[in-house]
């Protein structure tokens, strides 16, 4: 009994290995014989939209509904580089769309399953930004694009992205603990899973009296990083490039 979590694979034409470990870790026996496996956001570096005819997307959904056609539950919450990802991809791919903030029961203990980023409440100008992009009306005019200018608006949102990274101190990229705190507890968990830092960790806690602890996703830009959580506890490990 297993439940497989990954995160922020950030997948890219640039990165070709990735993609491929992708692939071979969902086609592997790991995840084949899972109880469930789920995406935390930023599947890739970019997502303009389903209709995208690329060879990318096309890989994704192959490899996710090849795994959920084995028997497989995937789950998939988006990013903040995939926010636009919808329904009419998900039943391509063949996985369940969650809401970020989902709470799911992993065998006996309710666990609280977000991107992570709207946790991030120091990084002010972040979430400004991410209040506008995630509004029905942008998203609603962004998709009206030609495929070829949403492929342009994307270039130059990574560009200012890395811009902002680059400048940005450290400490504010990472989640707040009172952000932290008052999301699990308006949850009523005691656990909380989530991706996007980057900085791959459990972080053990109290909380209102009770031990808690958060854990955190690895990215997959120069390794694969997996959760695998038990009846038994969880297990956060790197997954080499062949």
């Amino acid at each position: 009994m297993a439940t497989l979590f990954i995160s922020d694979l950030h997948l890219d034409d640039s990165r070709p290995q990735i993609t491929r470990l992708f692939e071979d870790f969902l086609a592997g026996d790991e995840a084949r014989s899972a109880d469930a496996v789920y995406i935390l956001g930023d599947l890739v570096e970019a997502w303009v939209g389903d209709d995208d005819d690329a060879e990318l997307p096309t890989r994704i959904a192959n490899a996710t509904r090849a795994l959920r056609e084995s028997g497989v539950p995937v789950y998939f919450i988006v990013g903040n580089r995939d926010f636009l990802l919808g329904e009419n991809f998900a039943q391509r791919a063949g996985f369940s769309l969650l809401d970020d903030g989902t709470v799911h029961d992993l065998y006996g203990r309710p666990t609280l399953l977000m991107h992570g980023d709207v946790l991030c409440t120091d990084d002010v100008a972040y979430q400004a930004v991410r209040k506008q992009l995630r509004s029905p009306a942008w998203k609603a005019q962004v998709l009206a694009m030609p495929l070829e200018a949403r492929r342009a608006l994307a270039a130059k949102a990574r560009a200012e992205s890395r811009a902002h990274t680059g400048s940005a101190m450290e400490a504010i990229m990472d989640v707040n603990a009172d952000a932290v705190a008052g999301t699990m507890r308006k949850a009523g968990v005691t656990r909380l899973i989530h991706g996007h830092t980057h900085r791959p960790a459990t972080h053990r806690f109290d909380l209102d009296g009770h031990p808690a602890e958060r854990i955190v996703l690895g990215d997959w830009y120069e390794q694969g990083s997996v959760l695998r959580v038990t009846p038994e506890g969880a297990e956060l490990r790197g997954l080499a490039l062949a």
